[in-house]
């Protein structure tokens, strides 16, 4: 910047942080000092850990467009503690304020920063020559574009190349430094990099369905683009390369009892209601329509919201089959209700997804959403999960529901992807929050007899073959689940995850399965484990049986069904790009889990609680854990629908996942073991950070 800009933007701030008159919003100005450029503040813990040198390829060109990127601005102590009583009386039924929910203007008319501080904020932004594309409704984001060169030069934070994988990303080489003088408002930049947010599936492959049988089988492995290595030949499934149990919505209606609700006199089926659906990919709409249709559903309202420029179909990625997977199955619990899909693309310097989220909550979209995207904290950055955290506190005060997956690598989030844990103890950024409620996942336990739970037919219409509730216990693809003792002989995990000479090994090394902790990365130093701290403390309504006195936030909330075919169940997708669609006399469809498919049915089944209610519910979990303490809350162990009955609790399992020895958190207890386990968590009576405190509910209280 030259001398002559220098001068003009000193004499702007200058006559800005004079200014002292009452504030239109009536809030009072935080920014109090002259901006000055030299002095400055180095924000902590938002270089992305695997922007490491290793991996760099050199500096970008300064001309690299580094669009919509998002300013997170930060809140007073004050308004927190005003924010925090208003969302507990937002909650409590002898309260003036009981399910009195904001639009979001008002909520940034209350809980944003100044006029005068969002005035200088944006005239520094321009004065470096960004783009200020908006300020949020919410008024804690303000959105604005550039180039590398300008962030360079506003935030002292050089753009590289890294390749990782073959894949090539930009993001900062340091963390980003502001004048001292902004940061009471300014709390970071949500992300500075292209690394993907990854969405939160597992493929098992393609399922080929006979319309004249309704019978499905698996394609053969070598025919699937990524084929889970527990599916054998023949169109077998699981471990044993048993029958395939695929999960139709029918089938889900009959085993969480949502049957009842759809055929009652008066039925509580979404209709009225709006789900909407965080995504980064476009979807191909007949998919939508075509599934639907095979399986009995009504035809239902979806809308495609583009928020920015169409990203198109992300099929390789991933993208479009979460979109898919989304939509068709929040719709196909609520199955009157309207979905919305809102996309946004990805950029250098931003997430679709994140962009996506920000715009349903800043324009109150819908009063409930689904995210199935993750990333553990450390990956967030400290900005990142105080982005999401402040986001969900919107969310909550304006009356939305927010269904996050809690992620698919058991109790190794950090580790998503990789052939085996060696970062500790982790959980997803996108769902620790006191704000939102945390999917996670569970898996059938019908291994043994599956005849008990499911007919040997199918229903011609629906397609449906489940008999009723299905004992579950914790959804773990791995070494350390139990039910690999009885195939390998072994008598205990580690032994099993030492196993070379096992059939699954070490394939089931890597970590897979329904994931859950405690919040303990919000804040980070650098790019490392070690430097973690912080983590959400334990919010007042999360209590109970089996809830730990570890001062934390705990996740998951709530699960249900998430498994990927170890006990030969999954769900079923359509998507037809790469998997072929689901027209036609003979059919393809996806088999899938994961807790992306978990976190939408639930959305679904709040869809049905609104129209019930007739009400938004905000932030459930102030009604989920009391009604789980309820003395006879839990079903008994055979799943029979007591009238007191809410939910079932899950027992059984572990998430434990296999770890490096040597490595954070991980028990060795064979000094010569290779291997261990990492520390936690079982399955018990109560809350666990396995499977959560509420689980699979079967019936709408009012």
């Amino acid at each position: 910047m030259g001398p002559s800009r220098i001068l003009v933007a000193y004499l702007a701030f200058t006559l800005l942080a004079s200014f002292t008159a009452a504030q239109e919003n009536g809030v009072p100005a935080r920014i109090k000092q002259t901006i000055n450029e030299t002095k400055l503040t180095v924000l902590k813990g938002n270089t992305y850990p695997l922007a490491r040198p290793q991996f760099d390829r050199g500096r970008a060109h300064s001309n690299l467009p580094l669009n919509r990127m998002m300013l997170v601005l930060q809140r007073s102590p004050e308004q927190e503690t005003t924010l925090t009583a208003l969302l507990n009386q937002q909650q409590d039924k002898s309260s003036p304020n009981y399910h009195t929910w904001l639009k979001p203007s008002q909520f940034g008319q209350q809980f944003g920063p100044a006029d005068q501080d969002i005035r200088t904020i944006t005239s520094w932004l321009e004065s470096h020559g960004f783009q200020v594309n908006r300020v949020a409704n919410g008024r804690v984001i303000i959105e604005f574009s550039g180039t590398a060169g300008q962030v360079k030069e506003a935030f002292h934070a050089a753009i590289h190349k890294y390749v990782v994988n073959g894949g090539e990303r930009w993001a900062n080489s340091t963390d980003p430094q502001i004048p001292t003088a902004l940061t009471p408002v300014v709390a970071g930049i949500v992300t500075l990099h292209s690394f993907p947010r990854k969405p939160l599936h597992r493929v098992v492959g393609v399922v080929a369905r006979q319309r004249q049988t309704g019978r499905y089988q698996l394609v053969p492995p070598q025919s699937v683009a990524t084929p889970l290595p527990l599916l054998t030949g023949g169109g077998g499934c699981g471990l044993q390369g048993s029958s395939c149990y695929a999960l139709g919505p029918y089938d889900f209606a009959t085993i969480y009892n949502v049957l009842p609700l759809w055929n009652a006199t008066s039925p509580i089926d979404g209709t009225g209601q709006t789900i909407a659906i965080v995504s980064q990919s476009d979807i191909y709409p007949p998919d939508f329509s075509d599934f639907r249709s095979d399986f009995g559903l009504p035809p239902a309202t979806l809308n495609i919201i583009h928020d920015g420029p169409d990203p198109g179909k992300l099929a390789s990625q991933g993208d479009e089959l979460e979109s898919d997977l989304d939509v068709e199955w929040s719709g196909a619990v609520a199955k009157g209700a309207t979905i919305d899909l809102v996309v946004s693309a990805s950029t250098n310097s931003s997430a679709g997804v994140d962009l996506s989220a920000e715009y349903i909550v800043d324009n109150d979209v819908a009063p409930v959403m689904s995210e199935s995207y993750g990333a553990c904290e450390l990956d967030m950055g400290t900005t990142g999960n105080q982005f999401y955290n402040q986001l969900w506190q919107q969310a909550a005060a304006e009356g939305i529901t927010a269904f996050v997956a809690a992620g698919d690598s058991g109790s190794a989030v950090c580790d998503q992807d990789d052939p085996i844990a060696t970062q500790g103890l982790a959980v997803s950024g996108f769902s620790s929050t006191p704000y939102n409620i945390a999917v996670g996942g569970t898996d059938f336990d019908d291994s043994q007899d599956p005849s008990t739970y499911w007919s040997s037919t199918n229903n011609p219409v629906t397609q449906a073959s489940a008999i009723g509730y299905i004992p579950e216990i914790t959804w773990n693809d791995t070494c350390t689940n139990g039910e690999f003792v009885q195939f390998n002989g072994s008598t205990n995990a580690e032994s099993d995850c030492n196993d070379s000479s096992s059939i699954y090994w070490p394939d089931f090394l890597a970590p897979v399965g329904g994931s859950g902790g405690a919040s303990n990365c919000t804040i980070s130093a650098n790019q490392s484990v070690s430097s973690c701290s912080g983590g959400y403390a334990k919010p007042w309504w999360q209590a109970g049986l089996g809830v730990p006195n570890d001062g934390k936030r705990d996740v998951p909330d709530v699960s249900l069904f998430a498994g990927d075919g170890l006990n030969a169940s999954f769900y079923l997708v359509c998507e037809t790009d790469i998997y072929g669609g689901c027209a036609g006399e003979i059919e393809t469809l996806v088999g899938v889990g994961g807790t992306s498919a978990s976190a939408p049915t639930f959305a679904g089944i709040t869809a049905m609680v609104n129209q019930k209610t007739q009400s938004r519910q905000g932030n459930a979990n102030y009604v989920l854990y009391p009604l789980a303490a309820q003395p006879d809350a839990s079903c008994n162990s055979t799943g029979t629908i007591e009238s007191s009955c809410i939910f079932h609790d899950v027992t059984m399992g572990t998430i434990a996942m296999p770890c490096v020895t040597g490595s954070p958190d991980c028990v060795t207890n064979v000094a010569s073991d290779r291997n261990g386990v990492l520390s936690g968590y079982t399955a018990t009576t109560g809350y666990d950070l396995a499977t959560g405190a509420a689980l699979s509910p079967i019936r709408i209280q009012a």
